[in-house]
């Protein structure tokens, strides 16, 4: 009888210290796995924070505005190595070269270009032997890109040593109440007059000039004009590509 409870009991005390060194193992396990899961589930909660925020980040456009246009178009222009810009138009194309020291507009203007606003818009002014200005549309889609770049103006830049030369390309002033000839940075117009119309020197900044296809630029200045000096039939820039 003794021997069998003997028996029993170390089956019993065997039994047991299996099951105690087993069940440490199983634990583990289980830790383990938890620890995987809350690893995946903050993995997961944090990337998708990261794609929230990116995708916030997209869904808000930069806009310029006065107060931030000179920063931009300072820093804009140090990232610049081209210098040309080939207008495409419906009578034909030519070619523009842009200062390197009038920064702040050459910098507007290439990047206009690169934001595909002068494509559709038209010479909306044609005066025979003095300019063609153009950037400017009866198209409302014109006004859409202007609301969507931004508002903003630019100072003028008029003592860099640059004349309103035959073939030169400059900047009008802005149509609002101006008294510092602040420049509407969508528009510009480009000098026929030959040898040049220099009255404009001191009031309007040259930031370029025609280097190729300027009997393009004398065909559309002689376009017949209407009441506004608005050709009869509209003359529209295509595409402007930056060389």
């Amino acid at each position: 009888m003794l021997l069998k409870q003997s028996a029993f009991i170390s089956s019993l005390f065997l039994f047991l210290i299996i099951s105690c060194g087993e069940s440490p193992k199983k634990s583990t396990d289980k830790v383990q796995e938890n620890i995987a899961k809350t690893d995946t589930v903050s993995q997961s909660t944090l990337d998708s924070t990261v794609v929230a925020t990116e995708t916030n980040e997209e869904e808000q456009p930069f806009e310029l505005t006065e107060e931030n246009a000179i920063d931009f178009f300072f820093d804009y222009a140090k990232t610049l190595k081209k210098n040309k810009v080939k207008l495409n138009t419906t009578m034909g194309s030519f070619t523009i070269e842009l200062y390197d020291n009038v920064p702040y507009h050459k910098a507007n203007f290439i990047f206009l270009a690169r934001q595909k606003y002068f494509d559709s818009t038209q010479f909306h002014r044609v005066v025979k032997n003095f300019i063609i200005q153009g950037g400017n549309s009866d198209d409302k889609r014109t006004a859409q890109k202007r609301s969507k770049i931004g508002r903003y103006l630019l100072p003028p830049d008029t003592r860099k040593g640059h004349k309103h030369h035959r073939g030169t390309i400059s900047m009008p002033s802005s149509e609002r109440d101006n008294p510092h000839k602040l420049a509407s940075p969508y528009e510009f117009f480009i000098v026929v007059t030959d040898p040049g119309s220099y009255h404009l020197d001191g009031s309007y900044t040259p930031f370029g000039r025609v280097i190729e296809g300027m009997d393009v630029v004398d065909k559309i200045n002689n376009v017949p004009v209407g009441d506004g000096d608005w050709p009869w039939k509209s003359v529209y820039i295509l595409t402007a590509e930056v060389l």
